[in-house]
């Protein structure tokens, strides 16, 4: 399950959905495996753990950490991709973070 969290006001999560959504598609991922979940306030963020907006998650691993989220953010989040701090993840980077995760996933079971 790949589960998308954002906040609403946030300015990188539309573009970082369409890229996940982008590559969803080139891997024949269906839609109903993406969950997307507005994070609405600090308590919901707590609870869930949530580690900024945008955070995509697999099977509740994160793609930018490739770990389970421990605390929580209630804030933008920046990413570090190539050097460059962004607060979208591109396309490239999301396809082969699902790919490493989904070959972690197969080499435990």
């Amino acid at each position: 399950m790949i589960l998308f969290q954002y906040f609403c006001g946030c300015p990188n999560s539309s573009i970082t959905l369409a890229n996940l959504q982008s590559v969803m598609r080139k891997q024949h991922i269906p839609d109903d495996n993406l969950d997307i979940v507005e994070i609405s306030s600090i308590e919901q963020a707590e609870r869930e753990k949530f580690s900024g907006s945008p955070t995509i998650l697999i099977d509740n691993i994160d793609i930018y950490t490739l770990e389970k989220p421990v605390s929580f953010s209630f804030a933008c989040r920046v990413y570090n991709i190539q050097g460059q701090n962004t607060g979208v993840l591109p396309e490239s980077f999301i396809e082969s973070r699902m790919d490493e995760i989904q070959q972690r996933l197969r080499e435990v079971t």
